[in-house]
């Protein structure tokens, strides 16, 4: 167990959050969430150590192994694959390095033969025997192949130094496991594995995570940083979401039914605690819901953006032909006779595990860049706008505010307008004014969205659109474009946001394309049969 108490944590004079008093519990999984800047990554370096709080303390018992899963990529490139993984139990490790180097002494004596004896029986405890084969199945549950055990860290790719981090942090059965954002980097068997894996582990695990598919599955509990407060609430992400604008919606009808909203209230915890699952969580999941009173439901006062699009004009019938495209990019070909035709009403999501040719496919339908063969036709009645990976020559180099960044793209350019329209993305008072080459990451994202809801194009290209953004303003993304009457193309890592938003999956090969019309989940079961998608 973990308890936090009285924690609070200044910057500056201001309080970043205050008076934070939590307890987490083996069996469960906590899901940190928080707009972007709230202190997710700040609390979880509170709870694993890391940093001191200015109040307070986190007590966790000395018997409890916590593992931490490590930012740093290269931290570990002098060791080997295996001995990286190891290193995720630090005693096991230990005992592994005094054995070793005892055992080459060309004077072993009979105060190292004790010593050795001592070393033996803990490392016996420590299931040291089993660290090898241990360390192979998380490596292939995580789509490695155990052959690299022996490889050294510095020759791997980024993605796979990720997963060989997420095996280390994952090895020997820790008591506490911290994460943040585990899922980036990893492909869609490789996040799957993972949910299982967390589904059924008996130790206590408390993740920050932007992947609202993940949070669902894995998570018992909902810890919530909102305007300088940390609470806890039983449930996963879905319930936390839907719950919240619940209680939103009931605060401003105070005055009106109370009891009636009280009755919706509770058939809707109702409705979640009998939501089925294969998880060993479920139980304890229905139990905790079923005992949920009213009164411990969350009221957030965190703002979401308004994210809309609007057609100038319908597209007729014919909305794209795309015939025999191939291209080469630095040597490589990253397409080769990609085909298809685009019908009205499709929304496609293009998967791959190529990303660049998917950046590359949507460069060339912009007119971006020439294909080496092949060409395409947009239909007559359509109009287009795109939505780059790489939004950077938008911003660089530019010293206008927002305001005058957003004038340039809008049929009406008075202030009034745009402060209004500014305003739905969450740019209020003097933000309008702040020049755009020193916005966030997330705010240039926002700036992308506004501008590109301003040309009532019929078509949507887009390119990782939920990248940078918070839980919010993706939340904010994922309903503008599912209300959207349109066609969209688009890529993401995020699988709610296809699956909610996709009517048709386009896989990207080196051979050309697959292409089927389904729900994300369901191209998803065809690729990895028996994959748990629910």
């Amino acid at each position: 167990m973990i308890t936090v108490s009285n924690v609070s944590l200044s910057f500056d004079g201001s309080n970043l959050f205050s008076n934070v008093n939590l307890k987490f519990t083996p069996g469960n999984c906590y899901g940190i969430i928080g707009a972007n800047g709230a202190g997710k990554s700040t609390f979880l370096k509170i709870l694993c150590g890391e940093l001191e709080p200015s109040t307070g303390e986190v007590i966790m018992p000395p018997e409890m192994r916590l593992s931490v899963l490590k930012q740093d990529h290269f931290a570990f490139d002098a060791y080997t694959v295996l001995d990286t993984i190891i290193m995720g139990n630090e005693r096991l490790y230990q005992i592994i390095q005094q054995k070793d180097a005892l055992y080459a002494k060309p004077d072993f004596t009979d105060e190292d033969g004790v010593l050795a004896s001592e070393l033996e029986g803990e490392f016996a405890e420590l299931n040291g025997w089993e660290a090898e084969s241990d360390a192979s199945k998380l490596l292939q549950g995580l789509g490695l192949s155990e052959d690299l055990l022996y490889a050294g860290m510095s020759g791997l790719t980024g993605n796979e130094k990720v997963k060989v981090l997420l095996a280390q942090a994952l090895f020997g059965s820790p008591d506490i496991v911290m994460m943040d954002e585990p899922t980036n980097h990893l492909d869609i068997a490789a996040i799957r594995w993972l949910e299982d894996f967390l589904i059924d582990y008996e130790g206590t695990v408390i993740v920050v995570s932007h992947d609202r598919h993940f949070l669902n599955n894995v998570c018992t509990h909902t810890v919530d940083i909102d305007y300088t407060k940390i609470k806890m609430y039983v449930g996963n992400y879905e319930f936390w979401y839907e719950s919240s604008q619940m209680m939103q919606r009931m605060i401003k009808q105070q005055n009106k039914k109370m009891e009636e909203k009280a009755k919706e209230l509770q058939s809707f915890i109702e409705r979640f605690s009998a939501n089925k699952s294969k998880s060993k969580q479920a139980t304890s999941r229905k139990k905790l819901l079923e005992k949920l009173t009213i009164e411990e439901l969350p009221a957030s006062s965190r703002r979401y953006p308004f994210i809309g699009f609007e057609m100038d004009r319908e597209a007729g019938k014919d909305i794209l032909q795309v015939s025999g495209i191939s291209k080469t990019v630095d040597g490589v070909q990253v397409l080769n006779n990609v085909s298809f035709i685009l019908n009205k009403g499709d929304k496609v999501a293009f998967v791959g595990e190529n990303e660049i040719a998917i950046t590359t496919l949507f460069k060339i339908l912009m007119e971006e860049m020439e294909p080496d063969e092949g060409a395409f036709k947009w239909g007559v009645s359509t109009t287009q706008s795109y939505f780059p990976s790489d939004n950077s020559a938008f911003f660089n180099g530019h010293t206008e505010s927002i305001l005058d960044w957003m004038r340039q793209y809008s049929k009406d350019t008075t202030e009034t307008y745009l402060r209004g329209f500014l305003g739905r993305m969450l740019f209020s008072g003097d933000d309008v004014y702040k020049p755009v080459h020193v916005l966030s990451g997330g705010e240039k994202v926002r700036c992308m969205f506004s501008r590109m809801m301003l040309f009532g194009s019929n078509v949507l290209v887009l390119d990782q659109p939920t990248n940078h953004l918070d839980l919010e303003s993706i939340t904010a993304v994922n309903n503008g474009l599912e209300n959207f009457k349109g066609n969209v193309l688009f890529t993401s890592h995020d699988h709610e946001f296809i699956q909610t938003v996709a009517n048709r999956i386009i896989e990207i090969t080196q051979e050309g394309v697959i292409d089927r019309v389904c729900t994300y989940d369901e191209y998803l079961e065809r690729k990895i049969p028996g994959s748990r998608i629910s």
